[in-house]
Parts: C-alpha cells; structure tokens; sequence
C-alpha cells in the first residue's frame, strides 16, 4: 500500500492561478486608470461612468481573446514538437534513447544508470518520457487555451467591476483619489490572495503590484489633468 503524500505543490495552480491574476490586476488597474483620468478632466459623473463601463467591457473582451490566442499559439508548438518528436521516436530510436540518456546524465546521473533509466522509461512511455524532459511539456503545465481565456475573462470583468462601482458610489468631488485609495486596496488584496493561492510571499506580492498600480494611475491622472489645463 502506497503512503499518501502531504507535500503541497502549486505548480498545478501556475495555469489557472497566472490567467486569473493577471485579469483581475488588469481589470483593476485598467478600469481605475481609464476613471481617474476621465475624471480629472471632467465635471460630470456621466462621462466617468461611460468611460469606466466601456473599458470593463473592452478590456475583459480583449484579455480573454488576447490570451485565448497567445496559448492556442502555445499549445501548436507543443503539439508540433510532439509530432515531430513521435516521429523521430520511429525513425532512429536508438539516437533518441541516447538523447535521453545524455540528459538525465547531464542531471548527475552515471553513463551506466542515465542509460538504465532512459531505457527503463522508454519502454514505459518514451514520447512522454521525452516531452518531459526533452522538450520540458509536463500535464501540470500543459497550455489549456480555453481555460486560460475563460480565466483572464472573468477576473478582468470581477476586477474591473470594482472600480466602477467605486465610482458610482463616491463623491465626484476628489474622485481621482478615492479610486485610487481603493484600487490600491483591492489590488493589495489581490496580491494576498494570489500569493496565498500561489504559495509565496504576500508581503512581497502586495508591494510589486501596489507600487506598478501606483505608477500606472498617476500617470494617467497626470494626463487627465494635462488635458482638462488645456480645455481651460
């Protein structure tokens, strides 16, 4: 009977855990931008909520096609090196044990036991054994296209959504800087979650994404500002 193992590991969540963040910090960070700096340059609440919503919209349409794409380019990779790989499995098998016996020699395994083992392996499954640590595609870490747009699709509207309401909600008098007070807020709990999902430090997560957040909306309120000086 096989002991259960109670080692935690993360790299399970890279995928999902990756597509959500990057949404919801986006949504967050783009939305609040996009109010902020409509805000600094307008006088009337209803050109700062059209301007929140149509970024909401646009954005979490544009993340979930933007990363749709970039990982189905991703997954044809995998699958054409795959291919490419089974094919070389039947043609020369013998230079693709060797191939693989170098690779676990070079790991600091002895020419005899790298060439055991890469036999051993491939008997059991070589195009996996190959994919693995040939070629670095592992099912932990396999390019999911649809999971991953789906992911950054719905993080961006759940993140996005915050800032709107934000702005719904607050006086339009000093709007720019209760955004971003809040932005800050929900993008350093952003950054606890994720690194508690992730396993790594929050402290650390809190600051990275606080201090970027912090960067893109002053610059986009400085345009705003810049912009209302010259309407004036």
């Amino acid at each position: 009977m096989h002991k259960q193992s109670t080692e935690k590991h993360y790299m399970n969540r890279s995928g999902w855990l990756r597509a959500g963040v990057l949404g919801a910090n986006d949504g967050i960070l783009s939305t609040a931008s996009i109010i902020i700096g409509v805000a600094a340059a307008s006088s009337t609440r209803d050109p700062v909520l059209l301007a929140g919503v149509a970024g909401l919209v646009a954005g979490a349409l544009s993340m979930a096609a933007g990363e749709y794409v970039s990982v189905s380019s991703q997954t044809d990779v995998e699958k054409s090196d795959l291919a490419r790989e089974k094919q070389e499995l039947i043609d020369t098998p013998q230079e693709e044990l060797i191939e693989l016996a170098k690779i676990y020699e070079g790991r600091g395994l002895t020419t005899e036991t790298a060439l055991e083992v890469a036999r051993q392996l491939t008997a059991h499954n070589a195009l996996e054994a190959h994919a693995r640590d040939e070629l670095g595609i592992h099912e932990m870490t396999e390019a999911k296209p649809l999971q991953a747009a789906l992911s950054s699709g719905v993080a961006f509207t759940v993140g996005g959504f915050l800032p709107v309401v934000v702005a719904f909600l607050a006086p339009l008098n000093g709007m720019e800087y209760i955004q971003y007070a809040f932005a800050i807020l929900f993008l350093a709990v952003l950054g606890i979650v994720a690194a508690r999902a992730g396993g790594s430090n929050p402290l650390k997560a809190v600051l990275r994404i606080t201090f970027w957040g912090t960067l893109a909306m002053g610059l986009t309120a400085l345009i705003g500002y810049m912009f209302q000086v010259n309407l004036a």
